[in-house]
Parts: C-alpha cells; sequence; structure tokens
C-alpha cells in the first residue's frame, strides 16, 4: 500500500481459479487505485502465477 497524489495504490492478491491440488491453482496481483475516501478508482490485473511459483 502506498499513497498517490489523488488517494491510494494498493496491491491485492487474489485466488482467480480454485484447483485440486491446491499447487495448481491460480492466483493474480491487481493494482487497486483509491480515492481519498476509500472508493474505487480503478483497478487492473498487473500479474497471474501459479501458487507457489517462485518470483522471477
Amino acid at each position: 500500500m502506498r499513497r498517490s497524489d489523488d488517494g491510494w495504490c494498493v496491491v491485492v492478491d487474489v485466488l482467480e481459479v480454485a484447483r485440486i491440488p491446491d499447487t495448481t491453482s491460480l492466483l493474480a496481483s491487481y493494482e487497486v487505485q483509491l480515492d481519498e475516501d476509500g472508493e474505487l478508482l480503478e483497478y487492473s490485473r498487473v500479474r497471474r502465477y501459479r501458487r507457489g511459483a517462485a518470483d522471477e
């Protein structure tokens, strides 16, 4: 989380596709822009990866 000029920028990791076994599930990181009141301005997916995958 970091402060931006007009609010906040937050990176959120979410489970996009649950699979069995869990190590094959797909997760994603979203960058979320919020205004001063915490209202959503925009979001975009910045990364998609398998659970347990090492960072590149």
